[in-house]
């Protein structure tokens, strides 16, 4: 399946025995892919992962990754906002059997490169989890696969929780062209968002405009399960509607030969990172889960989204 916008709807895109299956061709660019998939209680799923590196990242439950005689257990979680979560990393051209013994959903977070790398593990006392912002612009975000937090060809992953009524992924920014200060880097964003009281499903928002990288113009509703694409143009704001937390998985990659994750802030935007010294950081992130850094809010901002 071709991916015709640069917004996947939940449901649209699976096929393979996947519930969400974005790859390098349906996107129509060069690296970044995400599949996630829905095993029942017992149930196995067996993959190649040809030649892209992925992440398995539990979303809901625990599953067991089989690969060249060796396996992992990853314990998992009860759900994307229990706190970060351990992670298996699958090399290229590996086999991979996949086990659940009480189900749950699972994402695989990859992207296409030459390097081979061993199977591990990435346990979740490993990841590094900061606050970024402050105010209403207060978001939490686990490290599990970035630069300096966990070593790959080319994939660099995060999850970023945005608590109802803040914003996120912003100001504004932008990676798409390859210069001192910034990479070039596709980037996809996975959403599951929370429940309201009896179940009532949430919502959110997700904004992308142009940049001189080429014409885009999304500004869409977001419901649990959503996806949306960012090849190139300046991204964000995420906008959790108030009452219903925002989670994303954010998978990026690129054609550059050093893995790294430089941005650009939008120029009419950054001036309100400047706004964030003197208010406290949103107080429903520090959580016994995702326990909060020491680091001051300026200089644990520095230049991320």
């Amino acid at each position: 399946m071709t991916v015709t916008t640069h917004f996947v709807p939940a449901r649209t895109s699976g096929g393979d025995g996947y519930d969400v299956q974005i790859t390098p061709e349906s996107a129509g660019w060069g690296y970044s892919s995400l599949r996630v998939l829905t095993l029942a209680p017992g149930a196995t799923f067996a993959l190649d992962t040809g030649q892209e590196e992925m992440f398995l990242v539990p979303l809901r439950g625990g599953v067991s990754a089989q690969c060249g005689g060796e396996t992992i257990a990853l314990e998992g979680r009860p759900d994307v906002f229990a706190g970060p979560t351990d992670v298996a990393y699958l090399p290229i051209r590996s086999e991979v059997a996949l086990s659940s013994v009480e189900g749950g959903r699972f994402a695989l977070a990859g992207a296409r490169t030459d390097k081979a790398l061993p199977f591990r593990h990435g346990p979740r006392s490993d990841v590094p989890v900061e606050l970024r912002g402050a105010g209403n612009c207060s978001r939490l975000v686990r490290n599990f696969g970035t630069v300096g937090a966990f070593d790959t060809g080319a994939v660099i992953a995060c999850e970023v929780i945005t608590p109802g009524g803040n914003w996120s992924s912003y100001p504004a920014h932008k990676h798409d062209e390859a210069t001192e200060h910034e990479s070039e880097l596709e980037e996809i964003y996975y959403f599951e968002i929370a429940s309201g009281p009896g179940g009532r499903p949430g919502f959110g928002y997700h904004r992308t405009t142009s940049s001189p990288a080429g014409e885009i113009d999304v500004l869409v509703e977001v419901h649990d399960g959503d996806t949306a694409l960012v090849p190139y143009g300046w991204h964000g704001p995420c906008m959790a509607a108030p009452g219903f937390d925002m989670y994303y998985l954010n998978v990026m990659a690129g054609p550059g030969e050093e893995r790294a994750w430089l941005i650009s802030d939008h120029p009419d935007q950054a001036w309100v990172r400047e706004t964030w010294k003197d208010q406290r950081v949103d107080p429903r992130l520090s959580t016994p889960n995702d326990p909060k850094t020491d680091v001051p809010t300026s200089d644990r901002e520095g230049a991320r989204p």
